[in-house]
């Protein structure tokens, strides 16, 4: 059957509705939050594991939430018109976002201790589980293993997703890292949806890329309209890629169809889609524990920390992490061209992210003494690209020019 034939003929209205309003309710609530930040004084301060010198505003995880709520209300009304109902899913999904927000939020204000955000976390990951009746239970044939009991389902969503949470919340360090990182996984996480059919996941999937959009573009080239995310940002991004993970990991959800397609190992595609904020973490929290401190004890050790420490910017620092992350999931798109089975897919996926993401640090961190050519290369890129540019000026005061001193 041609795979065009699974996707239903509202899905292309319903992106159409989602994706420009989820768009738009974020630029407009942007500056208002910006500016009642900036008056409440509701900044992320300097200090000494932090990469920015001033304080930056950092309420605008409000406003993703805002805007993937507006896409989710707007592309709803479409697929109601067209006479398909909304995605029982779409409820748990979005009061756990919700959840996530407020917790988010509190630890953004009260700094709250990495022991209570672990229990939230967990919290929230059994809410989603048992609200939508759905969790990780099938590898899909990976090993052998197809489909296996809840009792074994849950324990495992549970760690998946609560890793992916931190995973995503602990990347988000430099400008526009965070917002870039998730707008690459949302994107490929929403074609793999688009490809079988599901129009709910896809619209939720694109909605958050369009909000996510207004964050890169202040945070990479404005000065005064600089927004941070923060916790409440990264703690809602972190549980909707956990739902995606689940959503490919379940015997009955869109990943078992993607799965027929040329034997595609969807754990590997998971990986391979968040493997630079996963392998990242996942050193990062080995590391730690291997000195005798805490996985979630705060230092500057993550990617992002060691390219600004060799002098490379925050834009290109950006730039180089998003593109060794598609860069792994070209690897695992191109094991699948070459009839990879699904084991090697995943070890292929595996050794790639080991090699680019640790691989990456330990020749940054190399690098901070005597800086190797690429190094320097990617320093000069990023002055360039800073230096004397009309076209960057001008786009810097386009973003400026709503916000005040």
């Amino acid at each position: 059957m041609n795979n065009l034939d699974k996707i239903p003929p509202y899905m292309l209205p319903t992106l159409l509705a989602s994706v420009p309003i989820a768009f738009i309710a974020v630029h407009w609530a942007f500056y208002k939050l910006l500016q009642i930040a900036k008056e409440k004084n509701l900044v992320d301060n300097p200090e000494a594991r932090k990469l920015q010198k001033v304080p930056v505003p950092v309420v605008g995880g409000i406003a993703v939430y805002f805007g993937v709520l507006a896409g989710v209300l707007a592309g709803t009304a479409v697929m109601m018109q067209a006479g398909s109902g909304p995605s029982a899913m779409l409820l748990p999904l979005m009061v756990t976002m919700t959840l996530m927000l407020y917790i988010g939020a509190m630890d953004d204000m009260l700094n709250l201790s990495p022991q209570i955000r672990l229990l939230f976390q967990i919290v929230a990951v059994l809410a989603l589980i048992y609200s939508s009746g759905r969790c990780v239970d099938s590898f899909h044939g990976l090993w052998g293993i197809g489909a296996f009991s809840w009792w074994w389902g849950v324990p495992l969503t549970v760690l998946a997703g609560v890793g992916i949470i931190n995973a995503v919340n602990m990347i988000d360090g430099v400008n526009g890292l965070s917002s870039g990182m998730c707008i690459i996984c949302c994107s490929l996480f929403g074609v793999a949806f688009v490809w079988v059919g599901d129009v709910a996941a896809a619209m939720v999937a694109f909605s958050m890329v369009a909000a996510q959009i207004p964050f890169l573009l202040h945070n990479v080239f404005g000065i005064r309209s600089r927004m941070f995310i923060g916790d409440a940002g990264t703690m809602i991004m972190g549980v909707l890629q956990s739902w995606f993970v689940i959503c490919m990991l379940r015997s009955d959800g869109p990943g078992a169809a993607l799965a027929q397609y040329g034997e595609s190992n969807m754990i590997a595609l998971s990986l391979a889609v968040l493997s630079v904020p996963v392998f990242d973490t996942l050193r990062v929290m080995f590391t730690r524990m291997f000195q005798g401190h805490s996985p979630f004890n705060p230092d500057r050790s993550h990617l992002h920390h060691v390219f600004v420490d060799a002098g490379v910017s925050h834009g290109i620092t950006t730039l180089c992490e998003v593109v060794i992350n598609v860069i792994i999931m070209c690897i695992w798109a191109l094991a699948i061209v070459c009839e990879a089975n699904l084991d090697m897919q995943l070890y292929l996926v595996v050794a790639a992210s080991v090699l680019l993401v640790w691989g990456t640090f330990f020749l940054l961190r190399r690098s901070k003494q005597h800086p190797s050519p690429f190094v320097r290369w990617l320093i000069r890129l990023g002055d360039t690209a800073h230096d004397h540019h009309h076209w960057w000026e001008k786009l810097q005061e386009w973003l400026d020019a709503p916000s005040k001193e």
